[in-house]
């Protein structure tokens, strides 16, 4: 049985906060404001791993971006698109999300405003509640909003096409915006969720099932076993609680990876973000002992 406990690292953002409980437990005070904690490495995580799990703490909003999709990316002899999902752990009153657009629009029109910076006014800005999941599809332009801390799922490809950032400086400079690329690869409609929720018992919720990956919500007690391979491996983000899994401890703040079956023990109430590769729910994912 193989559960790894995946090593953060803590990168630097001009729209990051500092105060990043309780995944940042028994480190000191940041001199910059960290943005992003991101889980790539840990001993027995593949070289290439179909996912990547993300930490998001805003002060201020991201900027207005675009991933490439599968056919996109490959033309580009990438390895894969890049589908994302963002699980909201806390959300400021007034938080928001942009996420597609409000009417259609040309691939020139996207351009011109994307230069002038009229494109926030195209975003469809919506209202985000601690508790809400959503999924961008590849080619979905999106601006993820300030006073938000939140769990990232995606497609494991490091590339981001930014339409616009505000003018906003990093270390005095301008940060570069991919305009072609962008323009290339985006969808310039309104944004419709490919999925809904779905209870697959008491205490499992699915939120995203494909096309790329799956993510669920667990509330777990006492214990369990979650069932993976190789080929389709999970990831468990720990929001609340703390117990075992295949006897090593774990507590809040800590994402495993998982690749062959693993039995969990939980000391009361645990809050568990579960995602795995797929395209549907796998129903022995997570199994209550």
């Amino acid at each position: 049985m193989t559960a790894t406990r995946l090593q953060p690292r803590f990168i630097s953002k001009p729209w990051g906060r500092r105060d990043l409980a309780p995944w940042s437990a028994g480190l000191a005070p940041f001199a910059d404001p960290v943005g992003e904690i991101i889980y790539d490495s840990g001993a027995g995580l593949p070289v290439d791993p179909p996912l990547l799990i993300k930490l998001l703490f805003t002060a201020q909003p991201l900027s207005v971006q675009v991933h490439p999709d599968e056919a996109s990316a490959v033309k580009r002899g990438l390895p894969r698109g890049k589908d994302e999902a963002w699980v909201v752990l806390a959300a400021d009153p007034g938080a928001r999300i942009g996420l597609g657009l409000n009417a259609p629009v040309t691939s020139a029109a996207l351009e011109s405003a994307a230069r002038d910076g009229s494109i926030e006014a195209l975003l469809d800005a919506r209202a985000v509640y601690a508790g809400d999941v959503f999924l961008a599809q590849a080619g979905t332009i999106h601006a993820i909003g300030a006073g938000l801390v939140l769990i990232e799922i995606q497609q494991n490809l490091d590339l981001t096409y930014r339409l616009y950032d505000y003018g906003r400086l990093d270390h005095g400079r301008p940060r570069d915006l991919h305009l072609d690329e962008a323009v290339a690869v985006a969808t310039c409609d309104v944004w419709t969720p490919l999925s809904t929720p779905n209870a697959l018992d008491a205490a499992r919720m699915v939120f995203v099932e494909g096309p790329s990956f799956v993510v669920e919500r667990v509330a777990a007690r006492g214990p369990a076993r979650a069932t993976a391979t190789r080929a389709r491996p999970l990831w468990a983000a720990l929001v609340a609680g703390q117990g075992t899994v295949n006897g090593a401890a774990c507590r809040a703040g800590e994402v495993w990876y998982v690749d062959a079956d693993a039995d969990w023990q939980f000391d009361g109430d645990a809050d568990i973000v579960l995602a795995y590769p797929g395209a549907s729910a796998n129903p022995a994912a997570w199994l209550a002992a």
